[in-house]
């Protein structure tokens, strides 16, 4: 510990004589994972978003208490047959090399989001047919149905706008120095090291932004954030190991504020993505089934996140009003799940689970590996750095990798992409055109309760392929140094900047 800590001061000092003399109003993140492109119709990641919060302004956004709020837009009407909404745009916004964001500029950006190549917002999307600019501070989105996430979705990446001029010089290298309209201007980025962005002076909200510079860096190991947050190295980390939370509450100069996540961790199951498989785990449903009642979801919130978060087995947390409470979540049972293995034709079953190269990741994995082991399975783990592990996802070559998603305010956002058979984010393989007709009604209908019946009704019917097997719900912690001051802790787990100073 003592040897990785100092290397750690010896890189964080290097930084700084790169990047010049650290400001007294520079504040440093501890993020940990390295995110992925910083291009917000490409990217996936957790961390990233948090990058985009400070970097690129949405057309929505959210309040503390999860409701949506206009920022780039000032409102928006639907019109009586749900098929067009027409979106006011506020007037005097730059974009961060100068470019003026206008209608025309929405219109590129939403029509980027659905056609670049690669998109992780297409499906987010999937319902926009056309944008026609109506004048220069209002465009209509015309639907081919009604769509009642759209704003929620517009209040996310798929609402980031970017400098159509910076992305049409750019091309396919835009996520390396993105041009966006958010307080703070993209400066440098180092792989692995940190990323670097700087007050924007003509930031339609600049007497918000109370820092000159943002440095966020990638520290996978909690115990040297945290480290480097008691010694004033860093202002503030996310995700803290949550059995590190003992010690943060002990100590003064640190503050705790917290909320809680709403989305879930769980265990993703490759059936064929990538091409056919052969091995049990996908072929077999009885196998997935055998696997989950040989977890113990309360042992994994215990030994690995000293018992603070909340155990589920749904997309999105019992808090959520969307949340079906008589879907019960199944408990171990080794018995059974031998019992299903020998209905399978199997003794045991031995696969590579991939998990993420921090302390908790592979900690969670060998919790997982020594529950199962008993029940009949015997489980290689191969620790991948976090960035990595999405690339090999989505290239179909991994067998399990316990993921989570940090999610949405619309469940949509935390259901559709993962179970649809064109999904953005289906990593599965898993394909069940049932599903798909009732996740696309669900999308259409326009009230609570119709919407509600039909997740419920897709729960109840993916649920048990279990290519996606949920385990528990994140408390967002977000520690900082009490000089740090005016922060609030978002539901969507992003860090806000506006009106945050350091005394």
């Amino acid at each position: 510990m003592r040897t990785r800590l100092g290397r750690w001061l010896v890189l964080s000092v290097a930084a700084a004589l790169v990047t010049g003399a650290l400001a007294q109003s520079t504040v440093r993140i501890g993020l940990a994972e390295d995110p992925d492109i910083l291009d917000p119709a490409l990217a996936r990641t957790y961390v990233g978003r948090i990058v985009f919060a400070s970097l690129c302004d949405k057309l929505f956004d959210i309040d503390t208490s999860a409701g949506v709020i206009p920022q780039l837009a000032t409102g928006y009407s639907t019109s009586a047959d749900g098929l067009t909404v027409t979106i006011d745009i506020r007037s005097g916004v730059l974009f961060h090399d100068g470019t003026p964001l206008d209608a025309e500029a929405v219109k590129y950006n939403l029509d980027r989001a659905v056609n670049l190549p690669g998109s992780n917002r297409a499906s987010e999307l999937a319902q926009l047919e056309s944008v026609t600019v109506v004048d220069e501070d209002t465009v209509e989105l015309h639907l081919s149905t009604p769509f009642s996430p759209l704003i929620a979705q517009l209040a996310d990446r798929a609402g980031m706008m970017v400098s159509p001029t910076a992305a049409e010089a750019a091309g396919e290298n835009f996520g390396n120095a993105p041009v966006c309209a958010g307080p703070f201007t993209f400066v440098e980025r180092v792989s692995q090291d940190r990323i670097v962005l700087e007050r924007f002076a003509d930031y339609y909200r600049a007497d918000e932004v109370l820092i000159d510079r943002v440095v966020f860096l990638p520290i996978p190991d909690s115990s040297v954030r945290l480290a480097n947050l008691q010694s004033g190295d860093l202002q503030m980390i996310e995700r803290p190991a949550p059995t590190d939370l003992g010690i943060m509450r002990q100590d003064a100069n640190l503050v705790i504020p917290s909320t809680p996540s709403l989305g879930y961790q769980g265990i993703t199951i490759n059936l064929s993505k990538g091409g056919p498989r052969t091995d049990p785990m996908a072929t077999d449903a009885r196998v997935r089934e055998a696997f989950e009642l040989a977890l113990d979801r309360n042992v994994i919130n215990d030994v690995v996140f000293g018992g603070e978060y909340v155990v589920g087995n749904q997309p999105v947390p019992p808090s959520s009003p969307w949340y079906v409470a008589d879907i019960p979540i199944a408990q171990r049972d080794v018995e059974r799940a031998r019992a299903l293995l020998d209905e399978a034709g199997v003794d045991r079953v031995s696969f590579e689970m991939m998990v993420a190269n921090s302390p908790e990741g592979v900690r969670t994995g060998e919790v997982i590996q020594a529950l199962v082991s008993e029940a009949g399975f015997d489980i290689t783990l191969r620790a991948t750095e976090f960035a990595t592990a999405l690339d090999l996802q989505e290239q179909g070559q991994y067998f399990a990798f316990p993921v989570g998603w940090s999610g949405r305010i619309d469940p949509d956002g935390n259901i559709h992409a993962f179970h649809t058979c064109e999904g953005s984010l289906n990593e599965s393989g898993f394909c069940d055109p049932q599903v798909d007709e009732l996740l696309n009604a669900a999308r259409a209908a326009g009230t609570f309760d119709e919407r509600f019946d039909l997740y419920k009704q897709a729960l109840e019917r993916y649920l048990p392929d279990r290519h996606i097997i949920y385990l528990y719900h994140t408390q967002l912690f977000f520690p900082h140094t009490t000089d740090l001051e005016g922060f609030q802790a978002y539901p969507d787990g992003l860090i806000r900047l506006l009106g945050v100073s350091l005394n």
